[in-house]
């Protein structure tokens, strides 16, 4: 899967600009900072759907909550995705990489421009969430006339972090699109994303994501100057 075009506004606010312009230097930087992630990007993305046999909510129950899906040998674990799941009747589980290339072009950059690098970086992290909305309205499409909570990825909220490397085992994402863990954690390559959406037969509530859920809440840069990422 190919971008035509990376969504630079947002790319920027990453970098902190806010709803502020950058000077002219700049955006002849991002221009070309553009043109080259274009090149280079490779998105691809996997999922399954799985029936989900129990929600454990700890208000509801004694045993630890969490979500689990029939046919599957991965809990999803923590009240946070036991409430987004409510009233759902299945899960996809999806992951999503903008491939190797990317890593190496930012590598390349870090060796000759720092400036560009920044930029780059920011700028995937833009396109890969595009590319989330794009794997995600297609999986939708061949889900016909069925109902989708927003994606929900471990790290939000109470959801492990740590499920990350069973989640991708799960998918096959290794082999199919070339996404792994590290011994640390983290996920290589390294704009790669995974994700949950609960699936209904009715409509659910999409309702806005917020800080609350959000792993990243305490050391959030758009929080310190009272912004919000838009999700």
């Amino acid at each position: 899967m190919k971008l035509d075009r990376i969504n630079v506004k947002e790319a920027f606010r990453y970098m902190g600009y806010g709803s502020s312009t950058p000077d002219d230097n700049v955006l002849s930087i991002a221009e070309e900072c553009e043109r080259l992630l274009l090149e280079v990007i490779d998105a691809k993305y996997v999922y399954r759907y799985f029936r989900i046999e129990e929600i454990c909510t700890s208000d509801t129950t004694d045993r630890k909550a969490g979500v689990i899906l029939d046919g599957c040998d991965l809990a999803l674990m923590g009240n946070s995705i036991s409430e987004h799941l409510k009233g759902c009747e299945g899960a996809v589980l999806f992951a999503v990489t903008l491939s190797e290339g990317v890593d190496r072009l930012i590598r390349k950059l870090e060796l000759s421009s720092m400036a560009s690098a920044v930029i780059v970086d920011s700028m995937a992290s833009a396109a890969i969430e595009q590319v989330c909305d794009i794997a995600e309205q297609e999986i939708l499409e061949k889900l016909s006339d069925r109902y989708a909570t927003w994606r929900f990825s471990p790290g939000y909220g109470d959801f492990p972090i740590e499920s990350q490397k069973k989640f991708l085992e799960v998918l096959s994402a290794s082999k199919r699109i070339g996404v792994n863990i590290t011994q640390g954690g983290l996920m290589t390559p390294c704009k790669s994303v995974t994700a949950v959406m609960g699936i209904s037969d009715r409509e659910v509530d999409r309702k806005r994501r917020g800080c609350s859920v959000c792993s990243m809440r305490e050391s959030c840069a758009f929080r310190r100057k009272g912004e919000h990422c838009g999700v």
